[in-house]
């Protein structure tokens, strides 16, 4: 693989673009951003014309992979008819019924674009709902850029830390911090709920950008438990693993019901689009005083790529497909990295996958190990991943393209 469009590209668009990327995690990529001009089921094609299989998947959402036909051709029709109204549209009702329909705890749900603005969202129904001010979170688990969440690795008793220069620091009084799975600490604290003030816990069901670690299977019902108990409300940040792991996510996947989720991603079939849904007397609070507003929100576009995608998952085996597909990534590129000492594995919750480096240690939006490394040796072997350690597959993923996969990085490993 060349790469040089690519570079000449970053290049030009560092002067124009602050970073020379959309997005800033998007500059981490070795040896340097890559710039696509096509992309097409589980491949893209660079300014080169080169093809890679690509495992970044937009960061999570093609879960159907690039250029679905179902989705597009929902998309087209429904923009040859409107872009964006200021009025209601049947497209409202249509994908949240869909959405709904998946979600077990899905009463109501409220529309949004983004992730980040989705859990602030959840975080002000919580806060209405039981007139307290602060959220317990869990270290390393990201929820989103903004500065009420946006926290260092500071856990337990301790401050919660700015993860960004130019946050304001003191939001984050705002902020409990525990660790993920650890049941004990996570039962101390929100038994200490009112004291503390804690409104709502927050929690990522599998760390999806640190680790994609498992819930216990005690925590979550745990935290289900003390929350009920405490009149604390239970949020789930399923940004990235809601309709990925599970057609209804966490709560069906682990059979705990949370009060909130909040979800993105995989949702929309690659347009943008978030979501929170739950029970309806929290939703319904934006009846009563909770402002919740964007002019963007519940755009036509991005509510027929809703629907399209969610009436494709609503098929049993969608699901069947993915787990197929991404053990077979497991235990094809898994058994090559195992078969070199000391150079990592991975863990894997349904079709979301992380490179843990040996001795275990990830971390939020990253790895370390030898992941840089095979980062730019797998680039030019046409093989696209992302620097933080995370995959992600499709039901447009082969068993060619993971076959290639793995004599690609069996070639990057020989040259180390």
């Amino acid at each position: 693989m060349a790469l040089e469009s690519s570079r000449i590209a970053y290049e030009r668009t560092r002067r124009s673009v602050g970073g020379g990327v959309g997005s800033g995690l998007r500059a981490a990529m070795r040896p340097h951003p890559l710039f696509v001009r096509e992309a097409r089921g589980a491949h893209v094609w660079d300014l080169d014309g080169d093809r890679y299989v690509d495992y970044v998947m937009a960061w999570g959402p093609l879960v159907l992979g690039h250029g679905d036909p179902r989705v597009l051709d929902a998309v087209s029709e429904a923009a040859k008819k409107m872009q964006v109204v200021g009025t209601g549209h049947a497209l409202e009702y249509l994908a949240a019924e869909a959405v709904l329909e998946a979600v077990p705890h899905g009463e109501r749900l409220l529309w949004s674009n983004t992730g980040t603005e989705a859990v602030q969202v959840a975080l002000r129904l919580a806060r209405a709902a039981t007139g307290r001010r602060r959220i317990l979170k869990f270290a390393k688990s990201y929820h989103g850029w903004h500065d009420t969440v946006y926290a260092g690795m500071s856990d337990g008793d301790r401050s919660a830390e700015p993860a960004s220069k130019g946050q304001s620091p003191s939001v984050l009084d705002d902020l409990v911090v525990a660790r993920f799975n650890d049941v004990a600490l996570a039962s101390r604290l929100l038994n200490e709920s009112v004291e503390r003030d804690i409104a709502a816990v927050l929690v990522d069901p599998v760390m999806s950008n640190a680790g994609v670690e498992a819930p216990t299977p005690e925590f979550l019902s745990t935290l289900r438990a003390l929350c009920d108990r405490h009149g604390v409300v239970l949020i789930f940040d399923e940004v990235i693993a809601g309709f990925r792991i599970a057609r209804g996510g966490a709560a069906e996947k682990y059979g705990v019901l949370p009060d909130l989720s909040v979800y993105g991603k995989a949702m929309a079939g690659g347009f943008t689009q978030s979501a929170v849904v739950g029970r309806a007397e929290l939703v319904d609070q934006v009846t009563d005083g909770v402002t919740h507003a964007g002019t963007f929100n519940a755009n036509p576009i991005a509510l027929a790529a809703v629907e399209a995608t969610m009436r494709v998952l609503a098929d049993p085996a969608v699901y069947e497909t993915l787990e197929k597909t991404s053990g077979e990534f497991e235990s094809v590129v898994g058994g090559v990295l195992g078969s070199v000492p000391d150079s990592g594995s991975f863990n894997r919750v349904g079709s979301l996958l992380q490179y843990v480096p040996a001795g275990g240690a990830t971390g939020l939006h990253g790895t370390g190990g030898l992941w840089t490394v095979l980062l730019e040796g797998m680039v030019r072997e046409g093989v696209l991943l992302m620097p933080s350690g995370k995959v992600f597959l499709s039901t447009a993923h082969t068993a060619s393209d993971i076959e290639a996969t793995g004599e690609a990085l069996e070639r990057v490993l020989r040259r180390l």
